[in-house]
């Protein structure tokens, strides 16, 4: 008897029942949960601010799966192309209606959230973004305890593809999270919170009308700057020099090896390929202790393709502040198949640092109109880390890497050795904003120059293709000293 018929039988004999006298009648089946619907935790919540502080939204929905994963893909082929969006079912993919999404952030206008105030009066609303592939939880007993989908969605502009993706019977965050910007201005006191799927979305994925809405109470408190409770944690998207962390956890799929007798040979096989974005989130700022200098600041990432991850272990020179660095190369079934020695990673005690850089992976120029180099970044030394999906549509993309924060990758003081990782897909992404590292242009003239983002810029990491490895982003400079400009023209369809 074939697995299928006995399943069959199961869910016959699930519907049969004894009656008080020895009768067997026929139940009427449970109703099987619809493809997706929205759900609330809890039916009132409470939101806190600091002064001077607006409120995060953070509401107690969720939209939770049925019986079947919900999976969608997200991917343009370049940028001056739209993003095409595709749901995969067990029979097959659909393509979803152009113009459905604009960025890998999620679902445009997916929910609707309108606040009424104590008196009846309307004080917000607005539509929110959704990211099915927010921090997902199983939801019910008999859903599968893991997931394959990522965490979340991306904020990076220069993404080229997604996965978004909620497991059977699990669910996750409809409203509250990063991708839905600033956050709003509430007084003080007493609301009532009206979460709706927007009609398009309960149409195209089959969401029932009476669970497709939720009403929660929301109460309002200001507290004050002494207030003990710790504000809320640095929200996903904003990638910043990577700041303090806790003890490395050697977060990644990849055993860490011994320490190599040699300098080792590069084997045959799958590499990584190290590629560059164009910088984004350009702006002109002035610096504590720099005043009379204008700066401009950018956020650059380098992401992996290829058909390997990045893979680099340090270990730790006797009795120094230097480690040993030393990349490691696998096959296509992720065993290791060789490594070789690439540099060094140093330690970094500098505030806001405070851990272990592996030296030269990438390099920071500004360009003149002519291409030559203007000014150059100080910043020489990255710890890596899996900030950013850039493409998680290749065929070796890890949608659920480990290593997503500094905490996971780059050690503490006292480390005999770390493990740092990027993999295939993922990206690093660094914001230059302190002095030294953004670009100092106080004595630029005005002008075009160009903002160039190198990966490998001596060639010491084996990869199988450096064509890629540099990317430009064109800026035009203007204003005064003390009032400089800055305009950043679209990269193809690209705007930030």
């Amino acid at each position: 008897m074939t697995n299928r018929r006995v399943l069959r039988l199961l869910a016959v004999a699930a519907v049969l029942v004894v009656t008080s006298g020895g009768a067997v009648a026929v139940a009427a089946p449970a109703d099987p949960p619809p493809p997706l619907r929205l759900v609330a935790a809890t039916g009132s919540v409470t939101l806190d601010r600091y002064p001077g502080e607006g409120v995060w939204l953070e509401l107690p929905t969720h939209i939770v799966a049925g019986t079947k994963p919900f999976e969608i893909r997200a991917k343009r082929a370049s940028y001056a192309d739209p993003i095409v969006v595709k749901q995969v079912t067990e029979s097959g993919t659909k393509k979803l209606p152009a113009g459905l999404v604009k960025s890998f952030a999620g679902f445009d206008a997916f929910t609707h959230v309108k606040i009424v105030d104590s008196a009846g009066a309307v004080v917000l609303e607005r539509d929110e973004t959704f990211c099915p592939s927010g921090f997902g939880v199983r939801s019910r007993p008999d859903a599968p305890d893991t997931s394959p989908y990522p965490r979340g969605c991306s904020n990076n502009p220069f993404t080229l593809g997604g996965v978004w993706g909620i497991q059977a019977g699990w669910s996750v965050p409809a409203s509250g999270e990063w991708y839905d910007g600033a956050p709003v201005d509430l007084a003080d006191g007493t609301y009532t919170a009206t979460i709706t799927v927007n009609p398009r979305y309960i149409t195209l994925f089959g969401i029932p009308a009476d669970q497709s809405s939720a009403t929660v109470q929301v109460t309002v408190r200001s507290l004050d700057l002494d207030d003990p409770r710790p504000r809320a944690a640095k929200q996903p998207g904003e990638h910043g020099e990577h700041g303090d962390h806790a003890a490395n956890a050697n977060g990644s799929p990849y055993t860490p090896a011994a320490r190599p007798a040699n300098a080792g040979k590069v084997p045959k096989g799958p590499k990584p390929d190290l590629r560059s974005l164009p910088a984004w989130g350009i702006e002109i700022g002035a610096y504590d202790g720099e005043e009379g200098h204008d700066y401009l600041s950018f956020n650059a990432t380098v992401w992996v393709g290829g058909q390997s991850s990045l893979v680099v272990d340090g270990f730790r020179q006797p009795g120094g502040d230097l480690m040993d660095a030393y990349q490691y190369f696998y096959d296509a079934e992720g065993n290791q198949t060789g490594y070789a020695q690439v540099g060094t990673m140093e330690w970094d005690a500098r505030e806001g640092h405070n851990h272990w850089h592996f030296t030269d992976f990438a390099q920071y120029r500004l360009l003149g109109a002519d291409q030559q180099v203007a000014v150059r970044s100080g910043k020489e030394a990255f710890c890596l880390a899996n900030t950013d999906a850039v493409d998680l549509t290749l065929a070796r993309a890890n949608w659920r890497p480990d290593n997503t924060e500094l905490h996971t990758s780059c050690g503490r003081e006292n480390s005999l050795a770390v493990r740092q990782v990027l993999d295939v897909g993922n990206g690093d992404t660094y914001a230059q904003y302190l002095p030294g590292q953004s670009f100092d242009i106080t004595d630029l003239p005005n002008g075009t120059y160009y903002v160039e983002v190198a990966a490998n810029p001596d060639g010491k990491l084996h990869e199988s293709n450096r064509t890629n490895n540099s990317a430009l982003r064109k800026v035009i400079l203007g204003g005064e000293p003390g009032a400089r400009t800055v305009e950043v023209p679209p990269h193809d369809l690209v705007v930030g």
